[in-house]
């Protein structure tokens, strides 16, 4: 058992409900406690029906029967030990999970997480049973961002429950591929789950190709120092990093699975076909990776970028400043060496009939040569000073 499966079982959880199994076993199906809910009403479910998007059993890899109800599903299996059912679900309410749970003889802690949802990508064994959980995405070229769903994926002995939280991926398309593929399908329920597993890793490389082409717009505001480009690289981060969160853990879970279906009985074909998945999303996560990096150096440049930039608009206003200054210095200089005669000027024409000078003979030239002297020292001075 897994160290994420022994911290399940040490929380504190909610009381279960034994109900019975297909082999005659009970299961623990988790159960509201009645004091959450406060209403006394009861309101009857819609039936698990409601939720299945397709439901088929294979025989020897070919599709002989559509089921209508997943009661008609689960006698075929009884009455046919070598068929495989499929059924694919679409957002399943909790208590249609817990309808299939009792059918199927999920594992409690399985069912759990299919109800919580919101899981990281991994792998887990219960016994015979698989428990896969994925994360696909598709590129939104509308509003240029990456969508995210879940999907989760029991495997068994003799049947595939697909539960699909999201619009993608497409498994009508994957259930046509298998079934043109009888040769390959009726390897079991574990060429099933190979497929989807094929189908997902394909699903990344339109959102790398899109995720490229954001990267290389960025690259061309950053270095034409659009306002806005700062907001945009940090928001295509954040899809990196999810995209990364949603591939990494890919690598580690195929190669997991390769190793365990030897003891499953499998050929070696579809261990190759897994191997070829493998590389494709070491593909991707190498990719993604290098992404993430290429966002790091541009917001980096463009840090610096913004910095250089700044720094100019200062130079500038310091070079516009100082050139203001300077004026201002001309202006004060001028001002003041044209004040002593006028100062002088003034003076001498208040004409006051008890003023000295004013019947000088000499009064008026050494007026005149008073504003001049005056006028020349204080040029002098700002000259040296270089106000002028």
């Amino acid at each position: 058992m897994s160290d994420q499966q022994s911290d399940k079982r040490r929380r504190p959880r909610v009381p279960l409900w034994r109900g019975p199994s297909r082999a005659g076993a009970d299961v623990e199906v988790r159960r509201e406690p009645p004091e959450l809910s406060m209403d006394p009403r009861v309101v009857e479910a819609p039936p698990v029906e409601q939720s299945v998007v397709d439901n088929a059993v294979y025989i020897d890899g070919r599709r002989v029967e559509s089921p209508p109800t997943l009661a008609d599903t689960y006698r075929c299996l009884e009455d046919r030990p070598d068929a495989v059912a499929w059924i694919g679900l679409y957002r399943p309410a909790e208590h249609q999970l817990v309808s299939l749970a009792e059918k199927f003889a999920l594992h409690e802690l399985a069912l759990e997480d299919a109800i919580v949802a919101h899981q990281r990508p991994k792998l887990d064994r219960y016994g015979d049973m698989l428990f896969v959980v994925l994360r696909a995405a598709r590129y939104l070229d509308e509003v240029e961002e990456v969508d995210f769903a879940e999907l989760h994926v029991f495997v068994g002995r003799n049947f595939v429950l697909t539960v699909r939280h999201g619009e993608t991926p497409d498994l009508g398309q994957v259930r046509k591929r298998m079934e043109a593929d009888p040769d390959l399908l009726r390897q079991g329920p574990e060429s099933i789950l190979y497929a989807i597993l094929d189908a997902v890793v394909d699903g990344y490389a339109p959102v790398v190709a899109g995720l490229q082409h954001d990267i290389d717009e960025i690259e061309t505001e950053v270095f034409r120092s659009e306002p806005q480009v700062s907001r945009r690289i940090y928001e295509l981060s954040r899809e990196v990093i999810e995209f990364q969160r949603a591939t990494r853990p890919l690598i580690r879970m195929i190669e997991n699975l390769s190793a365990g279906f030897p003891g499953h009985g499998l050929e070696e074909e579809l261990q190759s076909y897994l191997r070829d998945v493998a590389d494709h999303a070491t593909t991707v996560a190498e990719r993604v990776d290098g992404f993430r990096q290429m966002l790091q150096d541009i917001l980096t440049i463009n840090a610096t970028l913004v910095t250089q930039a700044q720094n100019e608009e200062m130079r500038r206003l310091t070079a516009s400043s100082h050139a203001q200054n300077e004026q201002v210095k001309k202006i004060s200089a001028w001002a003041a060496i044209l004040f002593a005669p006028t100062l002088i000027g003034t003076a001498y024409g208040m004409n006051f009939e008890h003023m000295p000078e004013l019947k000088w003979a000499w009064g008026y030239p050494f007026a005149l040569f008073l504003m001049a002297l005056i006028s020349l020292v204080l040029y002098v001075v700002f000259k040296r000073r270089d106000w002028l």
